[in-house]
């Protein structure tokens, strides 16, 4: 049976996806009015319309509009983006049944690329003018693309484009009351409604200029275009949102932060330590590894992402699978991060360094230009990474959580732990120290997701963000949440 709803449009007010923006960068165009009746570049019949069509115009606003946000906000909406897909593309398959909804099964003879390609593309359409209807401009110029009827809105389960409408709109029709609380309605507020409000009524122990209880988590004061900020916990009822690959994250298990209980005094000044030697050691390359892996949409996509699809030679169908068991990791590592996060409200590393130093020198990064220095203060210390400052708790790690969960899913779904990363950095490229930054063109190479999540860990550390035992409590859960996911939808494609 069909499951048709039809639903009023949205302004849903954070931003999109990390799973896979893999179009090239260099394919980006500026926005522009979109005329259907000019002739399309794509090739439906024989194109992947993710490579050639979404992405190109999805990628520059994927990450502008996820830079700064919390990596809740993204994941969130990759499962009401990039997941829909997957149901566009389950009638024309020949056993999948959908995540969100039942869409039927369309006649063999009907299972063409041309189809596939057009109901993903109407899905993405459907759902970007919903949640990004301020970048319409640039949705049309993908519609133009692949010389499809933007004007076409019918909602039917009989064509390709009713398909992807109805495959997109049925997602976000079935996450409603999902507890993410996306459309601010949850907290009994009846005007002005707050979009991901929390609902639950955290309050820090520590406020931002006051450091009560040093075992627990301190809002940070951070400066943006001389914009001075404090911090609030990001979405803190996230652990509360129905996940997909199982029923609560209540069944893992994370050993406690031990460490940083300030009682604990050799154990909490040994890890501060740890943090403050990986800041002295800072070099150009592990400075450029942790500006990468904090950028989620950069790392997921073009970097990690291109390469599976490209070296797998991944059609269109094949890619929307790779990128919904990603985004069913992505969401449901998240899930339990925040759960845990939320749970043990544990220290930063800057609160913990000027909690035990003070007024006191230690010697470490300097700050941007400064290189390493041994006459700076505790209170003066920053993270490599102080500009977009982590705004939750600090155990366990969200960006080491995401790169295991990662990597084991995408092990299993390639069936091996290789592969051929090579990323370029160019001289002075460094978002935190520009024009200094590396020094010469260096390249980021890694040869199997084993390394790339490992490094992906250690550059929390090295960016000054995380202690390393936030990085083992990520491995406690999230390889289980890679094979869970991928399991999730090996079920779905199987019917189930």
């Amino acid at each position: 049976m069909t499951n048709v709803r039809r639903l009023p449009g949205r302004r849903l007010g954070y931003a999109v996806t990390v799973a896979t923006a893999v179009a090239l960068v260099g394919s980006l165009t500026s926005a522009a009015p979109a005329s259907p009746q000019k002739a399309a570049g794509f090739d439906l019949d024989n194109g992947n319309a993710l490579i050639e069509v979404v992405y190109p115009k999805f990628q520059r606003v994927s990450r502008e509009q996820s830079s700064g946000r919390s990596v809740s906000f993204t994941v969130d909406h990759a499962l009401l983006i990039e997941m829909p897909w997957f149901d566009a593309l389950a009638p024309y398959h020949p056993t999948a049944s959908g995540i969100f909804s039942d869409l039927g099964r369309r006649p063999s003879d009907e299972h063409t690329t041309r189809n596939k390609n057009i109901a993903v593309i109407y899905s993405a359409f459907t759902s970007l003018n919903e949640i990004l209807p301020q970048h319409r401009s640039r949705w049309l110029e993908m519609m133009e693309a692949a010389g499809l009827d933007p004007n076409n809105t019918a909602e039917d389960p009989t064509t390709p484009s009713g398909i992807g409408i109805l495959a997109a709109k049925n997602a976000i029709a079935a996450r409603e009351g999902d507890g993410s609380n996306r459309e601010g309605d949850k907290g009994g507020r009846k005007y002005n409604q707050q979009p991901y409000a929390d609902y639950t009524g955290y309050r820090p122990v520590n406020s931002p200029y006051e450091l009560r209880d040093p075992s627990r988590w301190q809002p940070n004061v951070t400066s943006t275009n001389n914009v001075l900020r404090s911090q609030q916990f990001a979405t803190p009822h996230y652990g509360l949102v129905k996940p997909f690959s199982y029923d609560s994250p209540t069944r893992f298990e994370v050993s406690p932060p031990t460490s940083s209980d300030h009682r604990n005094r050799g154990a909490y000044q040994r890890q501060a330590d740890e943090v403050l030697k990986a800041s002295a050691n800072l070099n150009d390359e592990k400075k450029m590894t942790a500006e990468l892996f904090n950028d989620k949409v950069l790392t997921f996509g073009a970097v990690a992402g291109t390469p599976v699809v490209t070296q797998g030679k991944y059609s269109t169908e094949k890619m929307v699978h790779y990128i919904t068991t990603s985004d069913v990791a992505f969401v449901d590592v998240t899930i339990a991060t925040w759960h845990f996060k939320r749970k043990y409200d544990s220290v930063r590393p800057f609160s913990a360094i000027r909690h035990l130093y003070g007024k006191k020198n230690v010697t470490a990064w300097g700050g941007p230009q400064k290189g390493t220095v041994s006459d700076i203060t505790g209170n003066e210390w920053q993270s490599y990474l102080h500009t977009n400052s982590s705004d939750h708790p600090e155990y366990p790690s969200a960006s080491s959580s995401l790169c295991f969960a990662f990597a084991q899913q995408v092990r299993r779904f390639t069936g091996t732990d290789k592969i051929d990363i090579n990323f370029p950095v160019a001289k002075g490229s460094s978002l935190i120290e520009p024009g200094v930054t590396p020094a010469n063109d260096i390249s980021l190479k890694w040869s199997n997701w084993t390394d790339f999540a490992d490094d992906c860990g250690e550059s929390r550390v090295w960016g000054g963000e995380n202690f390393p035992a936030s990085i083992e409590a990520s491995r406690e859960y999230a390889p289980e949440i890679g094979d869970l996911s991928y399991d999730y939808i090996q079920r779905k494609l199987n019917g189930g």
